[in-house]
């Protein structure tokens, strides 16, 4: 073994730049595959691990007290299949004023409970304590971080019910409530419904819940249960941003793995090929099949190695800022987010270099059959009469002949050339890819700025620790669109609510006046205009389990209204919903719009117009809103980042088979330079010889980077992309594609091909 590890230092030392392109190779491709296994990590598990650790519940269900009594909802925490149980409690919606704890007023779904444990869902006390007596209420606080204890002690004077103090803050991953009180304090609120709160033995998946949820509550009167939350709806809710970036991430690391495996492959069968010689002199001094083997192993496996640590700790730094952006804005509970397991790092540290070892094992045996003899007196040359037939057809055709012998050498070596291609193509596929994300999202961002400059306007109030406005709602309308330079304006009132048969409060838009906007936002079917019309983007509409066309009932400031979804969002918040103003006017006929969007004509000042919408009323604010989209960036930045690292992988490919060739054929270039070819001929030829795998590389990965495009941007769970933005092809970028890989090509081509040109006569012959 001492003798295998000198020798492999030493061919280490000797083939620099093999060294190099290995090491190179394997750095991009383990800090992209770290980069896709962190989200991955960082989507799922700390949500698992969090609900895990409170024992949250697998299903949260609502029943109607008026259908089913205690004793009988009791008895069915006994039934077969279910783990644990809590329940039943009572459950009541509460009215809340506009700025109660600095959120939007609405309802809040308040449940009765003892204590905060149990054998299920466990919430975790934030400040202050539970409620124990009359009076007393614990807010359930969502956000990451405390609200800290200057909130305990605020009151809430419920319209039409009891007032409540706020004595703590707590959460609770399985979200079965907005707020809790005493049993007691529930029942003087003469609660309409119960929730029980179930875990299964089998919750494998949202089937087998459904299923076990339907076993439980077969024996109760029908109609009784009026709605349910499973564990897997949470878990979308948690990961729906994550999820969403996801798809292409994962898209390059598995392109990153593909490039690694192809191009360690080429650059470790050329060191076996290229050392013919030296793999003969070391068994003609003694060195077994075996030793030899390992002497190509090991020297694979050492700039592997290095590759690999580099690459995880690249990929480490920037797994950092990548998920910050990835989980901003996400609901998250007590989850950690942002954070994924040291198993990642493990996982590329160890896989990395095995996946280099078994893809170099191949080659290597190669080097284990070859006789001393044959390889040292082969040394590294193509066997005669291979692509000598292509040779002699272009030879007769009418291309210059340096161009002619350069498109004829990739058939002299069809493996090699393979592996180059196959490269080639990855890098064409994966600009495509870029490409068509960056078209999809820019034309996203584009149909979010709403076809001209806005300005958002907003109703001071106590929410936001203001002077309300002297003006009324419609009389700030009217005098938004008296302005000079105003286009359009549009309301908007915002409001918690309650959908029935949901445990979690959901935030209601209510919109009047310009719709101009909604062309651009609705993918499928129309937006609301009648009462009881509703509208919301995709991830709502996946966790509720709701399409276009169904029907639900929405409560708002103890009212109930029957509304049904008439069209699906490009993309909304996965907690709320945008409703039509009949409907406010329905539920809650005295709640005035807290903001305005005012679009602007053309050519409008929008900072002097913001100036104007002041000077109205002293209880308006104005400001221009930044219409850049962060999805849109960090997509494209993605994109970008991945596509520069494969582009610059797969150049390394070609970089070594060229640089590969131009070794093996050493003699020939020094003939042909002695007849007359001159430095320039050399160039072209050796740069030809890559340019028509190149094209061919163009030709294949196009289709592959438009089907990838679509099967990304298709499964994108928080935006649902209308045909108009997936259609992002144009000749003009298809004639750029299809030039895509020859300039990966020409640009891995050109070192070599210049060092070749600059060689002189004496010293190739000399070598030889």
């Amino acid at each position: 073994m001492n003798a295998v590890w000198r020798a492999a230092r030493a061919a280490v030392r000797r083939r620099r730049v093999q060294t190099f392109v290995i090491g190179l190779v394997v750095l991009c491709s383990t800090t992209t595959v770290l980069l896709a296994l962190a989200l991955l990590d960082a989507a799922s598990g700390p949500f698992e691990k969090a609900h895990a650790r409170q024992r949250g519940a697998h299903v949260v269900a609502s029943f109607d007290t008026g259908r089913v009594s205690p004793e009988q909802l009791a008895r069915t925490a006994g039934r077969p299949g279910v783990e644990a149980a809590a329940g039943p409690f009572g459950q009541a919606v509460v009215n809340v004023p506009d700025g109660w704890l600095w959120t939007a007023g609405g309802t809040l779904s308040v449940v009765g409970r003892a204590d905060p444990g149990g054998p299920v869902d466990r919430i975790e006390l934030l400040e202050g304590h539970w409620a124990t007596a009359p009076g007393e209420i614990v807010v359930n606080w969502p956000s990451q971080g405390s609200p800290g204890p200057e909130l305990l002690g605020t009151t809430l004077d419920s319209p039409g019910g009891p007032k409540l103090t706020v004595v703590g803050f707590a959460a609770g991953m399985s979200k079965s409530a907005s707020a809790w009180v005493t049993p007691g304090q529930m029942a003087a609120m003469h609660p309409a419904s119960a929730q029980m709160l179930y875990r299964f033995t089998d919750a494998s998946s949202a089937s087998r819940l459904d299923a076990a949820l339907a076993e439980v509550t077969a024996d109760l009167p029908g109609g009784s249960l009026t709605g349910a939350q499973d564990y897997f709806t949470l878990k979308a809710a948690f990961s729906a941003l994550a999820d969403s970036y996801l798809p292409f991430i994962t898209f390059f690391g598995v392109l990153g793995l593909l490039v690694s495996c192809l191009i360690v492959g080429n650059v470790v069968s050329g060191a076996v090929v290229s050392g013919y010689r030296h793999i003969g002199v070391l068994k003609a001094v003694g060195f077994t099949p075996n030793q030899v083997v390992g002497v190509y192993l090991t020297m694979v496996c050492l700039p592997a190695a290095v590759g690999c640590v580099l690459g995880t700790l690249a990929g480490n730094a920037l797994a950092g800022p990548i998920l910050k952006v990835a989980f901003s804005g996400i609901e998250t509970g007590r989850a950690s987010v942002g954070a994924y397991g040291t198993w990642v790092s493990v996982v590329c540290l160890a896989g990395m270099p095995a996946l280099v070892l078994l893809t170099a094992l191949a080659p290597a045996l190669r080097a284990h059959r070859l006789p001393a003899a044959r390889a040292i007196s082969a040394a590294g040359a193509p066997r005669p009469g291979r692509g000598r037939r292509v040779q002699r057809l272009l030879g007769g055709s009418r291309l210059p002949r340096s161009v002619s012998l350069g498109l004829g050498q990739p058939f002299a070596r069809p493996a090699r050339t393979l592996l180059t291609l196959s490269a080639i193509v990855l890098g064409v596929t994966t600009v495509t890819l870029a490409t068509g994300l960056t078209g999809t999202m820019l034309a996203y961002e584009d149909a979010g700025r709403d076809g001209g400059t806005r300005i958002q306007v907003s109703a001071g109030g106590p929410g936001n620790g203001r002077t309300p406005p002297t003006l009324t709602d419609p009389q700030i309308e009217d005098r938004l669109r008296a302005l000079p330079g105003t286009a359009g304006v549009r309301a908007r009132a915002l409001s918690q609510a309650h959908l029935a048969g949901q445990a979690q409060t959901v935030f209601a838009d209510f919109y009047r006046g310009d719709a101009s906007r909604d062309a651009h936002r609705i993918v499928r079917g129309r937006a609301p205009e009648a009462e009881g019309e509703v509208v919301a983007g995709p991830a709502f509409l996946t966790q509720l389990g709701l399409a276009v066309g169904d029907r639900t009932v929405l409560e708002l400031h103890g009212r109930q209204a029957p509304v049904v979804v008439v069209g699906e969002l490009i993309e909304g918040n996965a907690q709320a919903l945008e409703a039509s103003w009949p409907t406010l006017l329905e539920l809650a006929p005295d709640l005035r719009a807290t903001e305005y969007t005012v679009r602007l004509t053309p050519g409008t000042d929008a900072r002097a117009q913001a100036e104007a919408v002041e000077a109205i009323d002293p209880g308006l604010r104005a400001r221009v809103p930044d219409t850049s989209n962060a999805g849109t960036t960090t997509v494209v930045t993605f994109s970008t980042v991945f596509t520069v690292l494969l582009t610059l992988v797969a150049s390394l490919g070609v970089f070594n088979t060229v640089l590969l060739n131009t070794r093996e054929r050493r003699r020939d270039l020094g003939m042909l330079k002695s007849i007359g070819m001159t430095p320039r001929q050399v160039v072209v030829m050796t740069v030809t010889s890559v340019a028509g795998p190149g094209a061919v590389g163009g030709l294949l990965g196009i289709p592959l980077g438009m089907v990838a495009h679509r099967l990304v941007v298709d499964h994108v769970g928080v935006v649902s992309f209308p045909e108009a933005m997936k259609d992002v092809w144009h000749a003009p970028q298809l004639a750029f594609l299809l030039l895509a890989g020859v300039v990966i090509a020409v640009l891995g081509a050109l070192v070599p091909a210049r060092s070749a040109a600059r060689a002189t006569i004496a010293t190739v012959l000399h070598t030889e």
